[in-house]
């Protein structure tokens, strides 16, 4: 079994994390993995947002949470949001930043911190206040939020992988 299988298999969404800070090294080795995944004419429409800021890592929670409609902590204190956009004007935009999130994802278990993709960036940066955000930080396009990626040190055991369903492959010879 190759490494990147063995990591593929152990890579869990973490929903409890510790407040230290990923060190910039490891964070710089996770959002490199994310600029070289696969996109559509290698047109490489997403761009990634990297959050260690704590004020705007709060109001990015606070947001967030005001989408699901609660007031607790939809990133489960994780100290890093990666934000995942990507160029609406390519037509393969939401795989694009899928799949960036996903290389974000396995080097982060590489790296050994935990991960976790949250929703609802989409519905945050079409908020006014999403699309202010962006603006004060110099980026302009038309972009939609594909999701965040948090990363932090696991707080507690990872969870174990469900058993893979019967159904997943049909093999056709």
């Amino acid at each position: 079994m190759s490494d990147v299988l063995e990591t593929i298999k152990s890579r869990r969404s973490i929903r409890k994390y510790k407040s230290d800070m990923v060190p910039q090294d490891k964070l710089g080795k996770i959002i490199e993995a994310g600029t070289y995944a696969a996109t559509g004419m290698g047109k490489q429409s997403p761009i990634i947002i990297a959050v260690t800021n704590k004020e705007l890592r709060d109001k990015l929670s606070a947001m967030n949470a005001k989408v699901m409609g609660v007031n607790s902590d939809p990133f489960y204190g994780a100290p890093v949001v990666l934000i995942v956009l990507a160029d609406k004007s390519r037509p393969t935009y939401v795989y694009d930043g899928s799949l960036v999130m996903g290389n974000l994802m396995l080097e982060a278990e590489a790296q050994g911190i935990g991960s976790c993709w949250i929703h609802r960036a989409k519905e945050e940066f079409e908020s006014e206040e999403g699309k202010e955000l962006l603006k004060s930080l110099g980026i302009e396009g038309d972009y939609e939020g594909i999701g965040h990626c948090v990363l932090g040190y696991t707080d507690g055991p990872a969870p174990k992988a469900a058993p893979r369903k019967d159904s997943y492959v049909y093999y056709v010879k």
